[in-house]
């Protein structure tokens, strides 16, 4: 049978299933069209999914003498929302190994699919995960990785009570804030590593000793934010220019940055985005040097206030102005990179994706060559920040064991520095903090606190 005719075929017990199942859960997401030398396992990571499943969902693979062939068209199912257990001895096994009594059980519950934007960033985040666990095997110990599939709608109570979750050593997870109680609990009960890797609600960190909360939340990020700027530009005219944007959260950070600006008896002067040129000006000093913060991170008012700054500049040139923003700029920083290291600007963050980097750019060649596909285009790089998750806690638990604390940062990240510090009681937060620098000579630096 040529491979036209078994396509068609396919599309037709494709409609007949459907039209005959429509109130059942579609198990099958798309089909792939295999290339010349790609095996069953490279097709299964490819799509994060395990070999078994994807001969479950190709029943023709079980026959005896089966072999792909370039051009046929497969199904490729969703997930389990099981097990898929790989262990990791240096290269990622091709199949079931043993786990070694010593090795070093690491968990996954997140979700790990492809029907939206979440799943598809957290498959690139373990795969990251995955990487740093191939390079650990310096180490001399072996890492096992079992991953559960956990979305947004999932009873994690079904999934803790899985075979294999109470014995992992390190959990990555949730992703989502209504998980959280459920698994702290858990981690605790079980003497389990919690790493909370992406940004939640809740302060479960603040009760637990065994949770590593990576992301602070808003307040307690610009509050640092905050602090560190009333240091630096002590000596500074600041302009706080109000954008109008009633849908910004940013005001709280302005606020709380004027109250302490005015405790150390820095001068501040407030504008407005719909100021005319004459009374813009009037905000700025002749004296000191400035700096301007804006009261939200949208594009759009950024564009308008930097536009309000060449006019301002172009007819006084004898101004000195530098901008302070936010991490959401990092995301327009290519559209304005010229005017960033124009106007001398710092970004707070707690991560850098460095497109220049040697070492950023071998691992993007690398990823593409593991998985056959480039990161996708968000900030920060999922597959970087999983790889330095795995680097930062699996490479720490590897050497200390129980007693890792992170409170060591991992200097050498890809993307995202990590340091913890113990809360009162209970687990530890990041307290990671960079600016992002944009020096006028067109360099871009990182000054680390």
């Amino acid at each position: 049978m040529n491979h036209l005719s078994r396509y068609i075929l396919l599309l037709c017990a494709l409609f007949f299933v459907c039209a005959g199942a429509s109130a059942q859960e579609k198990k099958w997401r798309e089909m792939h069209k295999v290339e010349a030398k790609e095996t069953l396992y490279g097709i299964a990571r490819e799509y994060g999914i395990t070999v078994d499943e994807l001969v479950k969902a190709n029943p023709e693979m079980g026959v005896p003498g089966y072999s792909l062939k370039k051009g046929d068209y497969i199904f490729i199912p969703y997930p389990d929302a099981g097990t898929a257990t790989a262990s990791v001895q240096g290269k990622a096994a091709a199949s079931a190994v043993a786990v070694p009594p010593n090795a070093l059980k690491v968990g996954v519950l997140l979700p790990l699919h492809n029907v939206d934007g979440d799943g598809r960033r957290m498959v690139e985040y373990y795969r990251g995960l995955l990487m740093a666990c191939e390079d650990l095997k310096m180490n001399g110990r072996s890492i096992s990785v079992s991953a559960w599939n956990v979305p947004a709608d999932a009873d994690i109570y079904r999934t803790l009570v899985k075979d294999g979750v109470a014995k992992c050593d390190i959990i990555f997870g949730p992703l989502y804030s209504k998980q959280v109680g459920p698994l702290s609990f858990f981690s605790k009960d079980n003497g389990i590593k919690l790493v909370i890797p992406f940004s939640i609600t809740g302060d479960a960190v603040d009760s637990n000793p065994n949770i590593f909360q990576v992301y602070q939340s808003p307040e307690t990020f610009y509050g640092m934010a905050a602090d560190h700027f009333a240091y630096r530009f002590k000596d500074y005219n600041v302009v706080v220019v109000d954008c109008n944007d009633k849908t910004s959260g940013k005001g709280v950070f302005t606020f709380d940055l004027r109250k302490k600006l005015g405790r150390k008896g820095v001068s501040c002067s407030v504008t407005n985005i719909s100021s005319g040129s004459g009374a813009f000006a009037k905000a700025f000093s002749v004296v000191k040097p400035n700096i301007v913060v804006l009261n939200t991170a949208r594009s759009p008012e950024l564009g308008t206030v930097l536009d309000m700054l060449d006019a301002l500049t172009g007819t006084h040139p004898e101004l000195k102005v530098s901008l302070f923003g936010y991490t959401e700029w990092l995301m327009y920083a290519s559209h304005y990179l010229d005017r960033f290291c124009r106007y001398d600007t710092y970004i707070p963050a707690n991560f850098y994706y460095n497109a220049y980097s040697a070492r950023v750019a071998a691992f993007e060649r690398r990823y593409m060559s593991e998985f056959k596909s480039g990161m996708m285009d968000y900030l920060p790089r999922f597959a970087m920040t999983g790889y330095d998750h795995g680097m930062f806690f699996i490479g720490g638990m590897l050497r200390q064991g129980k007693d890792f604390d992170g409170s060591v940062e991992n200097k050498d990240a890809l993307q995202t520095p990590l340091h913890f510090t113990k809360t009162r009681g209970g687990g530890y937060r990041n307290d990671c903090l960079m600016f992002v620098h944009y020096n006028r000579d067109k360099s871009i630096s990182i000054i680390k606190f």
